[in-house]
């Protein structure tokens, strides 16, 4: 019987290797693009960056060192210069397909971090599998820049699980529209109309602007928003604004909000202050072809009519007026019930005398429907 030689003996007692197979090795040298493993084999395996991870440019000096150990599957037994390839992703990925499956399976919450902003979407890397979150899928609303996602962290959930077409697709929306939906029930179990509540400015229109009260948004309308006149919300309200708002109406899962509290209410006292016959003073807000209405405080115009406004014939009022003149006039009318308040300039002036008839003149006394039937009767 022959003996065998020391390097017959040597790798006999090495084990063998195949393609596919998971090996555990010992770091034995790290370069920033590879990792060197002694993974019991005649050969050694070498572990370059890109069959470490996708993300790149990666230093591998900063993720192992000589003796550490790691799992890694054999790419290929010979690369042609006698060397071992071997990879770290693929296990992983194979490791993460089963995660993402199980994931999927049980509707679990994953968290990571946005590794791409696409065109069309986010990416993101789990245990080195890529899943694809849309973005139709991101938000609940439209997303016009999904730059401001870039390495930030989100929760998502797998609403699509293909690993033959390694199609894996990721859901934020669905956990967004459950929340606001849980918060929204809380909302509306402890809010009641006459509540006074704090919100967000979460948007300004020319109408209105719509507040965030936490699960659901409220509308304050343009004439909720002062007790006086708002021309343009823009100009009072930004995004961002913190208000604290009363809730005037709710109707389903909508809800009027208001800025005109009780307690400010300029028209307490409004009768004592504005009776019929004192003279007030304002400044015209705004004019019609029929009248000017005069601010005689925020909350509380009054109508000073055209035929009011001089004792001379005029045809309407900017004839005379201009918008933030101020003027004075007496109060001929208030109307508590339906908040309206009548002005005239022409009665501030005394009524001119009537002449009295001359003692030799005779007063003729004229009964107009009289005169108005018999003209009628000679039509006929």
């Amino acid at each position: 019987m022959s003996e065998l030689t020391f390097e017959q003996m040597l790798e006999e007692s090495l084990k063998t290797i195949h393609t596919g197979e998971v090996v555990e090795g010992t770091v034995i040298d790290v370069k920033p693009e590879e990792i060197i493993l002694n993974i019991g084999y005649k050969s050694d395996g070498v572990l370059t960056r890109n069959e470490y991870t996708n993300e790149p440019n990666v230093d591998l000096t900063t993720i192992a060192k000589p003796g550490d150990t790691m799992e890694v599957k054999v790419l290929k037994v010979n690369d042609g210069e006698g060397q071992v390839l071997l990879t770290y992703k693929r296990l992983a990925a194979d490791r993460g397909n089963k995660r993402i499956e199980e994931a999927y399976e049980n509707r679990e919450v994953l968290t990571a971090k946005v590794a791409q902003v696409l065109d069309g979407g986010l990416s993101v890397v789990v245990e080195e599998v890529r899943i694809f979150i849309p973005a139709s899928l991101v938000s609940d609303t439209y997303e016009k820049d999904l730059n401001k996602y870039a390495g930030q962290e989100i929760q998502f959930v797998i609403s699509e699980y293909n690993p033959k077409r390694r199609r894996y697709i990721g859901d934020r929306k669905q956990l967004i529209m459950e929340e606001k939906a849980e918060l929204q029930k809380k909302l509306f179990e402890t809010i009641k109309v006459g509540d006074t509540v704090e919100g967000t400015v979460k948007n300004v229109t020319d109408f209105g602007a719509f507040i965030d009260l936490g699960g659901c948004d409220g509308l304050l309308h343009i004439s909720e928003m002062s007790w006086g006149r708002v021309e343009n919300p823009k100009k009072v309200f930004k995004v961002g604004d913190v208000l604290k708002v009363l809730i005037k109406d709710i109707s389903g899962t909508k809800i009027a909000l208001s800025l005109k509290f009780e307690d400010a209410n300029p028209w307490k006292g409004a009768a004592s202050k504005y009776a019929v016959g004192s003279e007030v003073t304002g400044k015209v807000a705004r004019m019609t072809d029929f009248g000017a209405f005069i601010e005689l405080e925020p909350g509380i115009d009054a109508l000073l009519h055209v035929s009011q406004i001089s004792k001379e014939h005029i045809d309407k009022p900017s004839d005379v007026l201009k918008s933030g003149q101020e003027v004075t006039a007496k109060v001929v009318d208030f109307n508590e019930a339906d908040r309206k308040i009548s002005l005239s300039i022409k009665a501030m002036f005394a009524p001119e005398p009537k002449a009295e008839p001359a003692a030799d003149e005779d007063v003729v006394s004229v009964d107009i429907d009289a005169v108005i039937a018999e003209e009628n009767e000679s039509a006929e």
